[in-house]
C-alpha cells in the first residue's frame, strides 16, 4: 500500500515551507520525525529534491522498521492505529507544505490554467487512480485534449515519468510535426489524427495553445458558408483538377471543420464545389490590384456539382441575392443541395 503516493497525489512540494514546519535538511533531503503511541513508535518522513516522499515507522523497542500497516489485509485495532497515525501525519505535511495541482509538471499545470481561462473547461479525471485529465467541449462532451502521466519509455527509450498532451490535428500537420523534437506519435489515440506533445517545456506554451485551439475547433459544430470565387482572377476548376486540397483566402469567422460552398461567378453563377476547412490561420502575404491576403485556409474538396444546378436563380428563392463575400448558408437552401 503506497500511502505516500495517495496522500500527495497531484501535489507540488513547497520547499520553503518544509523547514518552518519542522523539517531538517541534509544533502538535499528533508527529514522530519514524530513519536506516536506513547513514544513506542517513531514516524520518519523523507522528502527529496525531486519531490519524492517516503515515510517509515520505526518500532523503538527493537529499532526495526515496522511495515505491517502497509499490508491491505492486515486488520486489527493496533495495525489500524499505526496506519491512522502515519496517514494523519502525512496529511498534516501535505496541508501545510504543498500546493494542490492537477498534474505533476509545471507546464502541464500552466496549460491546464490557460485552457480553463480560454474555454472554461477543467480536466476531468475519469479513471480512478489514474492521473489522466480529459478536456471536453461542454456543448457536446467531445474530447479535444487529454493530459496523461506516463513512463517516457512508451514514447522512446528513456525511462522516466513524464506528462504528455494529446490533441487532434489535421493529418498533414501531424506528419509535419512528427519531424520535430517534442512531438510523438499519439499515445493511446488514433495516430493519423492525433499527436502527442511532451510537456517538459520543449514546446512553448503559446504554440501548444494554438494546437489546442485547432483540436477544440474539431469538436465545435461546423459552420456552413457560401464563399465567392471570381473566374476572371482565379481558375478554381484547374486548381481542383490538380489536387483535392487547396489554399483559399480566409474569413475571420471560418474555423476548422466548417463547410464551404464555393460560388463561381459569371458566366457560371452557381455553387459548384462543397469543401471542408482542414486548416486555418496560415500566414500568407499577397497583394495585387484585385486581391489582398494576410492569411489563408486549407480547404479539401468533398463534392463537385454540375455547373448551373444550384444557380443564383435558385439561391434567390432562399434569400441569397448576391455573393460578394463569405456569408452563412441558409438552412433551407442547404436542404436543397443534395450531397
Amino acid at each position: 500500500m503506497n500511502i505516500e503516493k495517495e496522500v500527495f497525489k497531484r501535489c507540488t512540494i513547497l520547499y520553503d515551507k518544509l523547514i518552518p514546519f519542522g523539517f531538517t535538511k541534509e544533502n538535499n533531503v528533508y527529514l522530519i520525525e514524530k513519536n506516536i503511541l506513547d513514544n513506542n513508535f517513531l514516524i520518519r518522513v523523507y522528502i527529496t529534491s525531486d519531490g519524492m516522499v517516503r515515510g517509515m515507522v520505526i518500532d523503538l523497542a527493537f529499532g526495526d522498521e515496522y511495515s505491517g500497516f502497509r499490508i491491505n489485509n492486515q486488520k486489527g485495532q493496533f495495525v489500524g492505529k499505526i496506519r491512522e497515525e502515519f496517514t494523519h501525519f502525512l496529511e498534516e505535511i501535505r496541508d501545510n507544505c504543498t500546493l494542490k495541482t492537477n498534474f505533476m509538471m509545471n507546464q502541464a499545470n500552466r496549460i491546464t490554467n490557460l485552457i480553463e481561462k480560454e474555454y472554461g473547461d477543467k480536466p476531468e479525471f475519469l479513471w480512478e487512480g489514474e492521473s489522466h485529465g480529459v478536456f471536453r467541449n461542454k456543448d457536446n462532451l467531445k474530447w479535444y485534449g487529454i493530459i496523461m502521466n506516463i513512463n517516457k519509455n512508451k514514447l522512446d527509450k528513456e525511462d522516466k515519468n513524464v506528462e504528455i498532451l494529446n490533441v487532434k490535428l489535421d493529418e498533414n500537420k501531424v506528419q509535419e510535426l512528427l519531424k520535430r523534437k517534442g512531438f510523438y506519435k499519439a499515445y493511446h489515440m488514433n495516430k493519423e489524427k492525433w499527436i502527442t506533445i511532451i510537456l517538459d517545456d520543449t514546446i512553448k506554451d503559446d504554440e501548444i495553445m494554438s494546437y489546442i485551439k485547432e483540436s477544440y475547433q474539431f469538436t465545435s459544430k461546423p459552420g456552413e458558408w457560401i464563399i465567392p470565387a471570381n473566374p476572371t482572377f482565379c481558375d478554381t476548376f484547374s486548381f481542383f483538377k490538380e489536387k483535392d486540397t487547396i489554399m483559399w483566402k480566409q474569413s475571420n469567422n471560418v474555423k476548422i471543420g466548417d463547410i464551404v460552398y464555393l460560388y463561381i461567378g459569371s458566366p457560371y453563377s452557381s455553387i459548384v464545389y462543397k469543401c471542408q476547412v482542414v486548416e486555418t490561420n496560415i500566414p500568407y502575404n499577397y497583394e495585387d490590384k484585385n486581391l489582398v491576403m494576410k492569411k489563408v485556409m486549407k480547404i479539401k474538396l468533398l463534392k463537385q456539382y454540375e455547373s448551373g444546378k444550384y444557380s443564383i436563380s435558385l439561391m434567390k428563392e432562399y434569400g441569397v441575392r448576391a455573393v460578394r463575400g463569405p456569408r452563412r448558408m441558409p438552412e433551407e437552401l442547404r436542404k436543397q443541395i443534395k450531397d
